[in-house]
């Protein structure tokens, strides 16, 4: 049974084909530049070289069509014909109120997706496009929501609802929903087995740091409160997006500089963050290498970040009360060993004590690793993320008819024996 999981931005398809038989990743890939013009694939397959081709994608459609002809190619593929494909996952950011698990998808989930859009404006209506895509492509085999809101579903409505006229919720859905949940879901249950208990008798802050940032406190093994909100752009800082900010600040610099709100928006979006501070990078790596040379704005921007992230770990220790873990996941999470210094250091009061030559030798996207000292009360892990495995398995069992939700389902890689290959 292979599984083919689809994650749809605006001017990006990444996919991976799963062999749920073998449990392992066939193949993966990237189609960039998705109706921005000069478009290429780039398609991996372990034990090959890398393929990349040229190919002008004007639509997803035809970036889907792309992904296929690829996939079944002579040369570079790795199944003879679509017809191996069992069926389709697809990411989808926002699912609003309505999704708390992933669905198969038919028209009533298609236009609830579609109802919701204008909650997320620059992830959702690519979600759609991707969907409707394969749908065209593939339309005898299944295709199933994955969302990245349904984790965070269980958060209490005095942690989801904001101090604003109450209205403005009923009407217009406003109201905190969170993101980046099948990451948060994976690394919150891998650290329960790492710890020796099980998900509903831990509590765990996870720390997904990437070009994005959220994260979550899990209380009893569900989400309680989670950093980003109504939108991506709340809470920590990100390499693009500002997170917490006084909301006043908008309509004061929009009157400042004569700017429109959508302008507004798109440079809290696109130009704030580190990007803001340095003005130049996003990568965290780059700061780092700069902030050594003696550059001041890098410098800053690190002490910023690191600061930010210390402060969350502070409010979800309150909100959680005894704390086990906290676990940093996904690109700098994962490979930023002096970020998580920087973050965790000053901590021991609270109870976590860094060892610092573990986490500075801890830079891996494939091994899962402690890094406070062994006598540390509350433990800090370096946990990679592995959010399509999380597809695949919704998908396998939405299909077999064994799915409930994250709370219940037994998971893979939530028991001990799980070996990540």
């Amino acid at each position: 049974m292979d599984i083919l999981a689809l994650n749809c931005g605006s001017s990006s398809v990444k996919y991976q084909l799963f062999d749920w038989i073998r449990k392992e990743v066939i193949a993966k890939g990237m189609v960039e530049r998705v109706t921005v013009g000069d478009s290429y694939i780039i398609h991996e397959v372990p034990g090959r070289e890398t393929y990349r081709e040229e190919y002008e994608c004007p639509d997803h459609t035809t970036a889907i069509h792309l992904i296929i002809k690829v996939l079944t190619s002579k040369d570079h593929g790795v199944v003879s014909d679509m017809s191996e494909i069992s069926a389709v996952g697809h990411r989808v950011v926002h699912g609003g109120e309505k999704f708390t698990c992933s669905v198969k998808i038919d028209s009533a989930v298609l236009d609830a997706i579609k109802e919701v859009q204008h909650l997320a404006p620059l992830h959702n209506p690519p979600n759609i496009s991707g969907i409707e895509a394969a749908q065209a492509n593939l339309p005898d085999v299944p295709h199933i929501a994955i969302f990245d809101t349904a984790f965070h579903q269980t958060m209490p409505k005095y942690a989801y609802t904001y101090p604003v006229p109450y209205e403005w919720y009923e009407k217009h859905g406003v109201r905190r929903y969170g993101f980046h949940g099948t990451s948060h879901l994976y690394v919150s249950k891998r650290a329960a087995v790492l710890l020796g208990k099980a998900p509903k008798d831990c509590n765990i802050i996870t720390m997904h740091i990437g070009n994005g940032v959220s994260h979550t406190a899990i209380k009893n093994g569900v989400s309680v409160d989670t950093s980003m909100g109504l939108t991506p752009l709340e809470g920590a800082v990100m390499g693009t997006r500002c997170g917490d900010i006084d909301p006043a600040i908008p309509a004061f610099i929009q009157e400042r500089e004569e700017m429109s709100p959508r302008e507004i928006d798109n440079v809290l979006n696109k130009k704030s963050g580190v990007y803001g501070v340095t003005g130049k990078y996003t990568d965290r790596r780059d700061i780092i290498e700069a902030a050594e040379e003696g550059c001041e704005r890098s410098q800053l921007a690190l002490e910023i970040e690191a600061y930010r992230l210390k402060k969350y770990i502070g409010s979800y220790f309150a909100a959680v009360g005894n704390l086990d873990a906290v676990v940093f996941t996904a690109g700098v999470g994962e490979m930023g060993w002096l970020i998580r210094e920087k973050t965790l250091e000053g901590l021991q009061a609270m109870g976590i004590i860094i060892d610092k030559d573990k986490n500075r030798n801890t830079m891996t996207r494939k091994r899962e690793t402690m890094i406070t000292t062994p006598d540390s009360p509350i433990k800090a892990f370096v946990i990679p993320t592995d959010e399509e495995l999380v597809f695949t398995e919704d998908v396998v069992a939405i299909l077999e008819g064994t799915y409930t939700d994250h709370m219940n389902f037994k998971y893979s890689f939530a028991e001990s024996t799980f070996q990540r290959k």
